[in-house]
């Protein structure tokens, strides 16, 4: 019974001594400890959603994201099917069958001005805009002859112009074009969708016996409302585009960035020229083509250091800092003697996680860089008054505080950084690595006792 007791009694002591079992301990519960880390990324994602459906509601009443198409001209013509019939005495007639042929703009010039405003749901804020655009350019006479089209099959008198816009709820005034110097009003709605979904169109006059060389000039201007993005079709065989704002953050978007812009701490005018050849869609077609959506560009208007994307990218680092501060206290442990129990370590590896919590609501509602400076002196003191309990040592507890400040503030520059974090995280990571490897060198890691003995 003496020797049984004896055993246990060894074993139970080896277990509580035993670098290799504590090292095990150690990596379990960095395995656990990524369940809350876990959790933490999905409150992340949660709050994002929210806001999401906080702007998408703002956005819904206010004007949506918004894409400005047109002018195109499009003209109605007639083509003939043979309908039999008779097919025993070979009668036949001719059906007409109406098709359209649409004509993009010789030149297309598009003047912006993008006055931004903010809006709150809640705690979350959304960007919206009030923009007027004015929109002139010239139409050249369509040419039929391409498609061996007879003069008399096209319905001159049936020509209209539309004008596409993402959002028709946006408007704010009505809208008409001076058509070679006659006003005409839009009403809603397209004939045809073969190259607008959403608009308005009117009819113009378009006559048949006009000079090839004829020009048909257009001027508009639109006021609407939008939120985040406004963006263009480069419909023109010319299309110039000058938009200017008050915001300080644009984000140019799209197929084409702009030939030149300027952005200072009065807003941004950008300018865009982009020929028909830059596009992959020709200049006048039947039917529908393809591309168009495709080669549309403009601005988003952004809200720099978005919280949420932040906040994931630091927990992103949840389990380095945990793996770091752990293997901080085990280190200290062995060269203080003094025995860490896995609860304690739970303890601390629980205060790193409430750190991103507590990142998170502060973010919503003050600058990241003070939620981050507020989050980590709470967790950092949190941890060091801990530290200093167990291992009752100025010494040691200000070296721990000295490497966790240091540590919370190399992850805060990789945030910040974003061409350059995965090479600078890589760098750091090597000379942690290093400085474990150079403090431990002579560590005689089968000898080592993690205990005083009686």
């Amino acid at each position: 019974m003496s020797n049984n007791s004896s055993f246990f009694e060894r074993a139970s002591h080896w277990l509580k001594t035993s670098v290799t079992i504590r090292l095990l301990t150690i990596g379990i519960l960095i395995l656990l400890l990524l369940i809350p880390v876990s959790m933490v990324r999905s409150l992340i994602k949660e709050r994002e959603y929210r806001k999401t459906n906080a702007i998408s509601e703002v956005s819904s009443k206010w004007g949506k994201r918004q894409t400005i198409n047109g002018l195109v001209l499009t003209i109605p013509y007639l083509t003939y099917i043979k309908v039999v019939e008779d097919a025993k005495n070979d009668k036949y007639r001719m059906e007409p069958v109406r098709n359209y042929a649409h004509f993009l703009p010789h030149q297309l010039n598009i003047n912006g001005d993008v006055i931004p405003e903010k809006r709150y749901r809640g705690i979350y804020e959304v960007v919206v805009y009030n923009s007027k655009v004015k929109l002139d350019g010239n139409f050249t006479m369509p040419d039929f002859d391409v498609w061996n089209v007879k003069s008399k099959d096209v319905l001159w008198d049936e020509a209209f112009v539309a004008l596409g816009l993402s959002d028709m709820r946006s408007i704010q005034n009505n809208v008409a074009v001076k058509w070679n110097g006659e006003d005409y009003m839009f009403n809603p709605g397209i004939e045809v969708k073969d190259v607008i979904k959403a608009g308005m169109s009117v009819r113009v006059p378009v006559g048949e016996k006009e000079q090839k060389d004829t020009k048909w000039t257009f001027e508009m201007a639109l006021d609407f409302n939008g939120s985040s993005a406004l963006n263009f079709t480069p419909l023109g065989k010319n299309t110039v585009v000058k938009l200017k704002s008050t915001w300080k953050d644009p984000s140019f978007d799209g197929a084409f960035l702009p030939d030149d812009r300027i952005i200072n701490e009065d807003g941004f005018n950008a300018e865009w020229n982009v020929l028909h050849l830059n596009r992959t869609y020709p200049q006048s077609f039947k039917g529908s083509t393809s591309g168009i959506a495709e080669s549309a560009f403009g601005v988003n208007l952004i809200v720099p250091a978005g919280e949420y994307q932040k906040s994931m990218r630091s927990a992103k680092y949840a389990a380095l800092f945990i793996t770091l501060t752990f293997m901080l206290f085990f280190f200290a442990q062995i060269m203080n003697k003094v025995r860490i129990h896995p609860i304690q370590y739970i303890m601390v590896g629980l205060a790193l996680c409430i750190f991103y919590t507590l990142l998170i609501a502060l973010s919503e509602h003050i600058p990241f860089q003070w939620s981050y400076l507020i989050s980590s002196f709470a967790i950092i003191s949190l941890i060091v008054m801990y530290a200093h309990s167990i291992f009752k040592n100025i010494k040691l507890t200000s070296i721990i505080t000295g490497i966790l400040v240091i540590l919370y503030g190399f992850i805060y520059v990789i945030i910040q950084l974003q061409d350059y974090a995965l090479l600078v995280g890589s760098i750091g990571l090597f000379i942690v690595l290093a400085a474990v490897m150079y403090l431990s060198r002579k560590i005689d890691w089968y000898n080592i006792q993690t205990t005083k003995e009686g």
